[in-house]
């Protein structure tokens, strides 16, 4: 009875005027920023974080977060429409999402993960209610060993996520791994494969490689074409949103996605984002239907399950920040420095100190979801229009907006460049037929891979056996190789090339 006596007081605080206004501002900021490709919540809080001071400290909070989770859904719009992630972890839902838009149903895919999303966040804040300490405890039995561990097993169900040639997939992992090294190492402060060019001493930037080598990559493979060949849309639409078949299929995929993404949100360190990969990889894993559209050519499932766990995602990464005041990850660390600025001190006795702030922006992520609900869908139509676009007007803009929103990071000339030369290299990627999803797992995972490498073996001593000898890194590291293998079996491979062939 706690629990309604608490959301009760949550909701009396959520939903006073003003921070209605607030959590409407930052939904709406969030989903605006979430569209434009490159300007990521990160970037958007930390310019807004001075004007919170005058804000009330509830207020503030709420805008934030709606920033944050609205952000998440934002970066699915652009994903689905124009093969650009708006944010890391929309880097999946462009797999089926733009497909599925080539082929006149991007009002169903927006649909999808419009909806999944509300789901998801709706299921993850009320965990973040209900289940806040305990997860807690879940979190903190990852030492640097099982972190290590859990990102091996990411990796190889990476590899699951490409289409054709496993060892193609294989060397697209490799190859993110190694540009993910580039910059300053984290251990001895020596700067790494960075050629003496001062720009890379901070390594490359996500936003630059995965606008290059999706965004511009397309592009170039699109100019390469004849005119006439060039359209990458279907005129006619498919309706606006899913059929009864589509709810049919999305339903299990967004309870198995939200499931996971309420529980590798808790984690530190991305847990969102390899929640997002993972359900991917479930779902490729589970049976398809008679007469359902393969994975990687605009399945419905690829963008209901990955949306729904890194919004579920989202929510759960709230626990460790308001339960132990550890923030998992850069947005939740920009939290902790404006709960700093109005003197509120992040930690287990936010609940009790100050009962008004915690349920208050627990109520709120509930009235933010619905909010996004209702502003997201009536858009579908509007951001579908953006498709009937001649695509000699609609090229130059997307140009133009990914140049931009790369400036904007680090106001840097360099990173332009940078996109230019990733875009040249997602062209021969295209051409090789090698797919750029595994690439861009293996960056983001293996700086996090190598730190969390090293810090155990620091703790270890240098004894290797520490990653078989603790239960859960040793299970993940089991659960690893067993997947290899069974990639790998020569049934399962042929099988896989099979699922693979164009209809």
């Amino acid at each position: 009875m706690d629990l309604f006596a608490n959301l009760a007081t949550g909701f009396g605080v959520a939903f006073t005027p003003i921070n209605l206004l607030y959590a409407f501002v930052g939904c709406l900021l969030g989903t605006l920023i979430g569209v434009l490709p490159g300007i990521g919540p990160v970037a958007t809080i930390a310019m807004l974080l001075p004007g919170t001071f005058a804000l009330p400290p509830v207020s503030a909070l709420i805008m934030l977060a709606g920033i944050y989770y609205g952000a998440q859904y934002g970066g699915s719009t652009t994903a689905i429409l124009v093969n650009l992630p708006g944010e890391s972890s929309s880097v999946v839902t462009m797999i089926d999402g733009y497909q599925m838009a080539r082929k006149g149903r991007a009002g169903p895919a927006l649909a999808a993960a419009g909806l999944g999303s509300f789901f998801a966040g709706c299921v993850g804040t009320l965990i973040l209610a209900a289940f806040a300490p305990p997860l807690t405890e879940l979190a903190f039995k990852f030492g640097p060993a099982e972190y290590f561990a859990l990102m091996v097993l990411g990796l190889i169900g990476a590899v699951v996520l490409a289409s054709g040639s496993l060892l193609k997939a294989i060397a697209m992992i490799i190859l993110g791994l190694l540009l993910g090294l580039v910059g300053t190492d984290v251990n001895s402060g020596v700067t790494r494969y960075s050629f003496d060019i001062p720009e890379l001493i901070d390594g490359i930037g996500f936003v630059a490689l995965a606008m290059g080598v999706f965004g511009y990559g397309e592009i170039i493979v699109n100019l390469s074409k004849p005119s006439e060949h060039r359209e990458v849309f279907t005129t006619k639409l498919q309706g606006l949103f899913p059929t009864k078949e589509d709810f049919k299929n999305m339903l299990p995929a967004v309870l198995r996605g939200t499931s996971l993404g309420s529980i590798l949100g808790v984690l530190p360190g991305g847990g969102a984002l390899l929640a997002s990969f993972a359900a991917y990889t479930l779902e490729k894993k589970t049976k398809l239907k008679p007469g359902e559209v393969p994975f990687g050519q605009g399945n419905i499932r690829g963008v209901a399950a990955p949306e729904s766990a890194n919004n579920a995602g989202a929510q759960t990464s709230f626990i460790p920040l308001l339960t132990l005041g550890i923030p998992p990850n850069a947005v939740m660390a920009l939290m902790v420095g404006a709960m700093t600025i109005h003197n509120i001190q992040p930690g287990p006795q936010v609940m009790t100190s100050n009962p008004e702030l915690f349920w208050g922006l627990i109520a709120s992520m509930w009235i933010g979801n619905l909010m996004l609900v209702v502003l997201n869908l009536p858009l579908i139509g509007i951001w579908i229009k953006l498709l009937a676009v001649p695509y000699r007007l609609l090229f130059p803009a997307i140009v133009l907006f990914c140049a931009i929103g790369v400036y904007s990071t680090n106001n840097n000339t360099f990173d332009i460049w940078l996109v230019a030369l990733f875009g040249l290299v997602g062209y021969i990627f295209t051409k090789l037929g090698c797919e750029p999803a595994p690439l861009l797992l293996g960056f983001i995972l293996g700086p996090l891979m190598e730190e969390n490498l090293r810090r155990a073996l620091l703790l270890s001593r240098g004894d290797w056996t520490v990653f078989v000898t603790r239960p859960l890194s040793g299970a993940l590291l089991a659960a690893a190789l067993l997947l290899l293998v069974i990639v790998l079996l020569p049934a399962v491979k042929s099988k896989r090339e099979e699922a693979f062939v164009e209809e």
